[in-house]
């Protein structure tokens, strides 16, 4: 079982450049990219060669609610998934898609309050 995720060094700069903008922290922007691109898109998400980025620590990344996101990317899968598959395997695959889903978004609602705004009203339709 694997508790270390390395990102892509893309996603690192991407999850910065937000952090620095939004103030919201990398683990929490982490979250939702990963629960953008299970949510926005079907197909499965290309695996990720790249981990000369950001180090994190599974329970941060995941915490209290690690069986969650366990269930969401086996539901996305359409299959039971092993622990070794979705961490850091899938999950790291999930959040390189999102955070690219969630750094548009952020470009197109052109703050914080906007963003937030715009992911609640996209999720609700």
């Amino acid at each position: 079982m694997k508790f270390q995720l390395k990102t892509s060094k893309n996603v690192e700069e991407i999850i910065m450049d937000l952090y620095a903008v939004t103030k919201i922290t990398p683990n929490i922007l982490a979250r939702i990219a990963v629960a953008l691109s299970i949510s926005k898109d079907p197909s499965p998400p290309n695996t990720v060669s790249d981990r000369s980025g950001k180090e994190f620590n599974r329970d941060t990344l995941t915490g209290e609610y690690d069986y969650i996101f366990k269930a969401l990317i086996a539901q996305h899968a359409g299959r039971e998934i092993s622990d070794e598959e979705y961490f850091p395997t899938l999950f790291n695959a999930h959040l390189e898609r999102g955070v690219k889903i969630l750094s548009n978004e952020y470009k197109y609602a052109k703050s914080i309050e906007g963003l937030v705004r715009n992911l609640i009203t996209n999720q609700q339709g």
